[in-house]
Protein backbone atom coordinates (compact mmCIF):
# COMPACT_ATOMS: atom_id res chain seq x y z
CA UNK A 1 0.00 0.00 0.00
CA UNK A 2 1.22 3.27 -1.00
CA UNK A 3 2.55 5.47 1.63
CA UNK A 4 0.32 8.45 0.23
CA UNK A 5 -2.88 5.86 1.33
CA UNK A 6 -1.84 5.04 4.67
CA UNK A 7 -1.35 8.73 5.91
CA UNK A 8 -5.20 9.13 4.64
CA UNK A 9 -6.24 5.74 6.18
CA UNK A 10 -4.95 7.02 9.42
CA UNK A 11 -5.97 10.59 9.30
CA UNK A 12 -9.39 9.33 8.38
CA UNK A 13 -9.39 7.22 12.16
CA UNK A 14 -8.46 10.19 13.99
CA UNK A 15 -11.11 12.81 12.35
CA UNK A 16 -13.48 9.74 12.61
CA UNK A 17 -12.85 8.83 16.52
CA UNK A 18 -12.79 12.40 17.69
CA UNK A 19 -16.20 13.27 15.10
CA UNK A 20 -17.90 9.87 17.06
CA UNK A 21 -17.03 11.05 20.78
CA UNK A 22 -18.45 14.47 19.64
CA UNK A 23 -21.57 12.94 18.55
CA UNK A 24 -22.15 10.23 21.16
CA UNK A 25 -21.20 13.21 23.61
CA UNK A 26 -18.70 11.17 24.84
CA UNK A 27 -16.56 13.61 26.54
CA UNK A 28 -19.65 14.81 28.49
CA UNK A 29 -18.66 12.25 31.10
CA UNK A 30 -14.87 13.33 31.74
CA UNK A 31 -15.97 16.11 33.70
CA UNK A 32 -15.29 17.68 37.38
CA UNK A 33 -19.01 17.53 38.50
CA UNK A 34 -19.31 13.04 37.55
CA UNK A 35 -16.13 12.75 38.84
CA UNK A 36 -17.94 14.87 42.11
CA UNK A 37 -21.24 12.88 41.47
CA UNK A 38 -19.72 9.29 41.31
CA UNK A 39 -16.58 9.21 42.74
CA UNK A 40 -17.72 6.99 45.55
CA UNK A 41 -18.81 4.32 43.28
CA UNK A 42 -15.70 4.51 41.12
CA UNK A 43 -13.57 4.05 44.10
CA UNK A 44 -15.45 0.61 45.60
CA UNK A 45 -14.74 -0.59 42.28
CA UNK A 46 -10.85 0.73 41.86
CA UNK A 47 -10.44 -0.86 45.63
CA UNK A 48 -11.73 -3.92 44.63
CA UNK A 49 -10.26 -3.93 40.76
CA UNK A 50 -6.78 -1.92 41.36
CA UNK A 51 -4.51 -3.68 38.81
CA UNK A 52 -7.04 -3.55 36.39
CA UNK A 53 -8.00 -0.26 36.94
CA UNK A 54 -4.66 1.42 36.83
CA UNK A 55 -4.23 -0.30 33.76
CA UNK A 56 -7.30 0.95 32.75
CA UNK A 57 -6.71 4.54 33.35
CA UNK A 58 -3.75 4.65 31.75
CA UNK A 59 -5.04 3.62 28.88
CA UNK A 60 -7.90 5.84 28.20
CA UNK A 61 -5.14 8.30 29.43
CA UNK A 62 -3.30 7.32 26.45
CA UNK A 63 -6.45 7.31 24.25
CA UNK A 64 -7.54 11.02 25.27
CA UNK A 65 -3.68 12.64 24.64
CA UNK A 66 -2.89 10.83 21.91
CA UNK A 67 -6.48 11.91 20.34
CA UNK A 68 -6.63 15.27 21.74
CA UNK A 69 -9.65 15.14 23.30
CA UNK A 70 -10.92 17.28 26.38
CA UNK A 71 -10.77 15.67 30.08
CA UNK A 72 -6.89 15.11 30.61
CA UNK A 73 -7.30 17.36 33.93
CA UNK A 74 -10.12 15.64 35.23
CA UNK A 75 -8.58 12.11 34.65
CA UNK A 76 -5.62 13.42 36.97
CA UNK A 77 -7.78 14.46 39.44
CA UNK A 78 -9.64 11.18 39.51
CA UNK A 79 -6.11 9.58 39.69
CA UNK A 80 -4.80 11.10 42.65
CA UNK A 81 -8.69 10.50 44.50
CA UNK A 82 -8.55 6.50 43.51
CA UNK A 83 -4.88 5.87 43.61
CA UNK A 84 -3.47 8.69 45.80
CA UNK A 85 0.10 10.11 44.88
CA UNK A 86 1.36 6.89 43.47
CA UNK A 87 -1.30 8.13 40.80
CA UNK A 88 1.66 10.85 39.43
CA UNK A 89 3.49 7.62 37.78
CA UNK A 90 0.29 6.78 36.37
CA UNK A 91 -0.46 10.08 34.95
CA UNK A 92 2.76 10.38 33.64
CA UNK A 93 2.33 7.24 31.96
CA UNK A 94 -0.96 8.18 30.48
CA UNK A 95 -0.14 11.77 29.07
CA UNK A 96 3.85 10.81 28.11
CA UNK A 97 3.13 7.68 25.67
CA UNK A 98 -0.33 9.25 24.46
CA UNK A 99 1.67 12.67 23.80
CA UNK A 100 4.48 10.56 21.86
CA UNK A 101 1.23 8.87 19.98
CA UNK A 102 -0.09 11.92 19.00
CA UNK A 103 3.51 13.25 17.97
CA UNK A 104 4.19 9.91 15.65
CA UNK A 105 1.11 11.15 13.64
CA UNK A 106 1.73 14.19 13.45
CA UNK A 107 4.72 13.51 11.83
CA UNK A 108 3.99 10.68 9.90
CA UNK A 109 0.63 12.47 8.25
CA UNK A 110 2.45 15.53 7.48
CA UNK A 111 5.95 16.84 9.26
CA UNK A 112 8.04 14.68 7.49
CA UNK A 113 6.54 15.82 3.93
CA UNK A 114 6.99 19.24 5.70
CA UNK A 115 10.79 19.04 5.94
CA UNK A 116 11.03 16.91 3.07
CA UNK A 117 9.88 19.70 0.91
CA UNK A 118 10.78 22.82 3.19
CA UNK A 119 14.05 21.88 4.66
CA UNK A 120 15.98 23.87 3.20
CA UNK A 121 14.22 26.99 4.08
CA UNK A 122 14.01 25.97 7.22
CA UNK A 123 17.58 24.91 8.05
CA UNK A 124 18.66 27.68 10.55
CA UNK A 125 15.23 26.29 12.23
CA UNK A 126 16.07 23.00 12.16
CA UNK A 127 19.77 23.90 13.39
CA UNK A 128 18.15 25.75 16.26
CA UNK A 129 15.89 23.23 17.25
CA UNK A 130 18.87 20.86 17.68
CA UNK A 131 21.03 22.62 19.18
CA UNK A 132 18.18 24.05 22.22
CA UNK A 133 14.92 21.92 20.94
CA UNK A 134 15.27 20.42 24.84
CA UNK A 135 14.71 23.63 26.89
CA UNK A 136 11.90 24.87 24.59
CA UNK A 137 10.23 21.32 24.71
CA UNK A 138 10.95 21.42 28.55
CA UNK A 139 9.40 25.02 29.07
CA UNK A 140 6.78 24.55 27.38
CA UNK A 141 6.14 21.62 29.51
CA UNK A 142 6.63 23.10 32.74
CA UNK A 143 4.35 26.53 31.89
CA UNK A 144 1.03 25.12 31.44
CA UNK A 145 -0.44 28.17 29.77
CA UNK A 146 0.39 26.53 26.17
CA UNK A 147 -2.33 23.90 25.49
CA UNK A 148 -0.61 20.46 25.67
CA UNK A 149 -1.90 19.11 23.06
CA UNK A 150 -1.00 21.72 20.61
CA UNK A 151 2.52 21.24 21.48
CA UNK A 152 2.75 17.49 20.60
CA UNK A 153 0.75 18.27 17.02
CA UNK A 154 3.37 21.13 16.36
CA UNK A 155 6.14 19.29 17.48
CA UNK A 156 5.60 16.62 15.23
CA UNK A 157 5.98 19.22 12.34
CA UNK A 158 9.70 20.35 13.42
CA UNK A 159 13.18 17.96 13.02
CA UNK A 160 13.16 17.38 16.73
CA UNK A 161 13.98 14.20 17.66
CA UNK A 162 11.89 11.90 19.46
CA UNK A 163 14.06 10.83 22.52
CA UNK A 164 14.04 14.67 23.35
CA UNK A 165 10.32 14.88 22.66
CA UNK A 166 9.57 12.03 24.79
CA UNK A 167 11.72 12.50 27.78
CA UNK A 168 11.22 16.66 28.20
CA UNK A 169 7.66 15.62 28.14
CA UNK A 170 7.87 12.77 30.80
CA UNK A 171 10.12 15.36 32.74
CA UNK A 172 8.39 18.68 32.10
CA UNK A 173 5.09 17.32 33.28
CA UNK A 174 5.83 16.52 36.61
CA UNK A 175 5.17 19.66 38.20
CA UNK A 176 1.72 19.65 37.13
CA UNK A 177 0.95 16.30 37.40
CA UNK A 178 2.00 16.33 41.25
CA UNK A 179 -0.37 19.37 41.45
CA UNK A 180 -3.18 17.96 39.97
CA UNK A 181 -2.68 14.74 41.99
CA UNK A 182 -2.52 16.28 44.89
CA UNK A 183 -5.34 18.17 44.37
CA UNK A 184 -7.31 14.66 43.57
CA UNK A 185 -6.30 13.26 46.66
CA UNK A 186 -8.45 16.48 48.69
CA UNK A 187 -11.02 16.38 46.40
CA UNK A 188 -13.54 16.84 48.58
CA UNK A 189 -12.25 20.50 49.28
CA UNK A 190 -12.08 21.15 45.53
CA UNK A 191 -15.53 23.02 44.41
CA UNK A 192 -14.32 24.09 40.78
CA UNK A 193 -11.10 23.47 38.48
CA UNK A 194 -10.54 26.65 39.40
CA UNK A 195 -9.93 26.33 43.20
CA UNK A 196 -6.80 24.15 42.00
CA UNK A 197 -4.78 27.05 39.54
CA UNK A 198 -3.44 30.17 41.29
CA UNK A 199 -1.30 33.02 39.84
CA UNK A 200 1.06 31.62 42.13
CA UNK A 201 1.46 28.06 41.37
CA UNK A 202 1.28 29.37 37.60
CA UNK A 203 3.99 31.73 38.53
CA UNK A 204 5.97 29.07 39.86
CA UNK A 205 6.09 27.24 36.84
CA UNK A 206 6.61 30.30 34.62
CA UNK A 207 9.65 30.52 36.44
CA UNK A 208 10.60 26.81 36.02
CA UNK A 209 10.20 27.60 32.37
CA UNK A 210 12.08 30.38 32.31
CA UNK A 211 15.18 28.53 34.19
CA UNK A 212 15.22 26.09 31.95
CA UNK A 213 15.67 28.46 28.98
CA UNK A 214 18.59 30.26 30.88
CA UNK A 215 21.19 27.46 28.92
CA UNK A 216 19.59 29.45 25.64
CA UNK A 217 20.29 32.70 26.71
CA UNK A 218 23.52 32.42 27.59
CA UNK A 219 24.74 30.54 24.40
CA UNK A 220 22.97 33.04 22.05
CA UNK A 221 24.79 35.64 24.09
CA UNK A 222 28.21 33.76 23.73
CA UNK A 223 27.35 33.54 19.94
CA UNK A 224 26.73 37.06 19.34
CA UNK A 225 30.04 38.49 21.21
CA UNK A 226 31.91 36.16 19.08
CA UNK A 227 30.29 37.42 15.92
CA UNK A 228 31.07 40.89 17.28
CA UNK A 229 34.61 40.28 17.62
CA UNK A 230 35.29 38.49 14.27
Amino acid sequence: MKAIYKKIILLTIIVVVIFLVKFLNLDSYLTFENLKLYKEQMLHYVNSNYLVSAVGFIAVYILVVAFSLPGAAVLSLACGFFFGMTGVVYVNLGATFGAVLAFFAARYIIGNWIQGKYGDRMESFNKDLEQNGKNYLLTLRLVPVFPFFLINLLAGLTGISLFTFFWTTAVGIIPGSVVFVYAGTQLSTVNSMGDIISWQMLSAFALLGLLSLIPVFIQKIKIRKEGKAQ
